[in-house]
């Protein structure tokens, strides 16, 4: 081993136990983003908490432990995780209380969007990581830690979490847990992969440090719940762009295809939900109509049809519509001078209650969407 390695490997140390140190100014910043997170929180104000985001200190210790796992340092690795517990406990403490004295009835978009992570989480995470470590070891690169402190976002899920807590919703709160975690992770693993491909030095330290082994462990452990979670979304992403695709296909046939149904029939398609659960499953269409006898079943077999014949899986429709009587002259004695309210309209209770086809053979159970 050259001379210079060891050197080089002190300052890298020293640097680190820098960022591992607790002292004022960790606490001090890291109570004033936990203050403004949760106050952005509770306002449902995204701009606010990225300014938390950016005040927080958190990822210098972080950083410093990533050194601490890939070198084997237990005593720095404690010295670092001891500050970062500090900042995480004292953001659960003040984020409980904030959210107990606003007694808010429910939570905005901000909250929610924190408490089912995913595995797009954990590579932010393992880019940040990266990132911040980078920028500790290259001067150039330095003006990019307020932007990975931004991507990484350590201190809003525990404010999230601390919220949550605080109001007895256990489960979002696992979630915004789950979320921290994710980032915890992500940052150490991340962090020690750019410091092992950097400097070959630190690759060997790699191969020898039984911790870099149990977090990566640690962090394969969350590709359990992250990609269960992940496939939840593509489910459901798929579940939303056929429901617009059969949503487009109704309405395809109730405006534009008046041969179908009728010169100067009105039907209006006024909501439409579909209830996966069943085999096949099942649409269920609300429907605005003029003329009470319409859409017939003849008709409504048709569109079913429709559906069925341009989606990979078969579906049954069934149309609940709602008449809707017109008072007053079938033509205006002057359509360019009546105003818009001397056309009365009721709507009488819903006729006929249901309306669909036949039921359908149940599809096999890999036709099924999202099963």
């Amino acid at each position: 081993m050259r001379s210079s390695e060891p050197s080089r490997l002190d300052r890298l140390s020293r640097g680190n136990q820098r960022d591992a140190a607790l002292n004022e100014a960790f606490v001090v910043l890291s109570i004033g983003a936990s203050l403004i997170a949760t106050l952005g929180l509770l306002a449902n104000s995204a701009d606010v908490v990225i300014g938390a985001m950016v005040v927080a200190p958190w990822i210098k210790p972080l950083r410093a432990g990533a050194f601490a796992v890939l070198l084997g340092d237990v005593p720095l690795l404690i010295r670092a995780l001891r500050t970062l517990l500090l900042g995480v406990g004292t953001t659960l403490v003040l984020a409980a209380l904030l959210g107990t004295v606003a007694g808010l009835p429910q939570f905005g978009s901000e909250v929610m969007a924190r408490t089912s992570p995913n595995l797009l989480n954990l590579g932010i995470a393992l880019v940040a990581g990266a990132l911040a470590t980078y920028a500790n070891l290259s001067r150039d690169a330095v003006s990019s830690l307020a932007g990975t402190a931004i991507a990484v976002a350590l201190v809003p899920p525990v404010c999230v979490m601390g919220l949550l807590l605080a109001h007895q919703h256990w489960a979002l709160a696992t979630g915004a847990g789950l979320l921290f975690a994710t980032n915890l992770l992500g940052v150490l693993t991340g962090g020690m992969v750019l410091m092992a491909w950097k400097d070959p030095l630190l690759r060997q330290q790699l191969r020898r440090s039984h911790l870099s082994v149990a977090n990566f462990a640690l962090t394969g452990l969350l590709l359990i719940p992250l990609g269960t979670s992940f496939l939840g979304l593509l489910r459901n992403a798929r579940r939303e762009s056929t429901r617009e695709t059969v949503q487009l296909t109704i309405e395809t046939f109730l405006k534009r295809q008046t041969v179908t149904f009728g010169e100067g029939k009105e039907v209006e398609l006024e909501k439409l939900e579909i209830d996966w659960d069943p085999n096949p499953p099942v649409i269920r269409a609300l429907v605005r109509v003029t003329d009470p006898t319409l859409p017939t079943f003849k008709q409504v077999s048709a569109v079913q049809e429709e559906i069925n014949r341009r989606q990979l899986y078969r579906f049954q429709l069934v149309v609940q519509r709602t008449a809707v009587d017109v008072v007053g002259p079938e033509e205006a004695p002057n359509p360019s001078t009546v105003a818009e309210d001397s056309v009365l309209q009721s709507i009488p209770p819903t006729f006929p209650p249901l309306l669909s086809p036949p039921p359908l053979p149940a599809a096999p159970p890999e036709q099924q969407q999202g099963n």
